[in-house]
């Protein structure tokens, strides 16, 4: 997918009024999937990414680097923080936050080759996991 299409599918999707509001919270979202998701599998996310939303997740690669984190490790956290980070990044309450990683992820879903869709949602938490669409999140 191309960088305009995934935008306006975000902003569809969120019921977000513009394609700046759209853009931040896909960035947003990405940054904190990159921090979460080991170093290795989110590498292999942004090389499937136009440019623009491969920098978020190339930048939670590099930051997890710099901490020293190896690559098959990623932070440990669930769906509060995740949701608190995207919120916070994006300028939005914790539903907002939830509602766009959804929406994000949703579009991830089309966007990205299914055994890496599968990869990802492997390594997510359940509650994490749950936000992906109902036929890829684990049971």
């Amino acid at each position: 997918m191309r960088y305009d299409e995934i935008i306006a599918t975000v902003q569809e999707l969120t019921g977000l009024p513009d394609r700046a509001a759209a853009a931040s919270a896909t960035k947003a979202v990405l940054l904190t999937l990159g921090e979460r998701l080991p170093s290795g599998l989110a590498a292999h996310v942004a090389a499937q990414l136009p440019p623009e939303l491969a920098a978020p997740v190339r930048e939670a690669v590099r930051e997890a680097d710099t901490e020293g984190r190896t690559h098959a490790s990623a932070e440990r956290f669930g769906l509060p923080v995740f949701a608190g980070r995207v919120a916070d990044r994006a300028g939005t309450s914790e539903d907002g936050g939830i509602r766009e990683a959804a929406a994000v992820l949703e579009v991830l879903d089309a966007a990205l080759a299914p055994d890496l869709m599968d990869k990802l949602a492997a390594v997510l938490p359940h509650d994490i996991a749950e936000l992906l669409p109902s036929g890829r999140a684990r049971a």
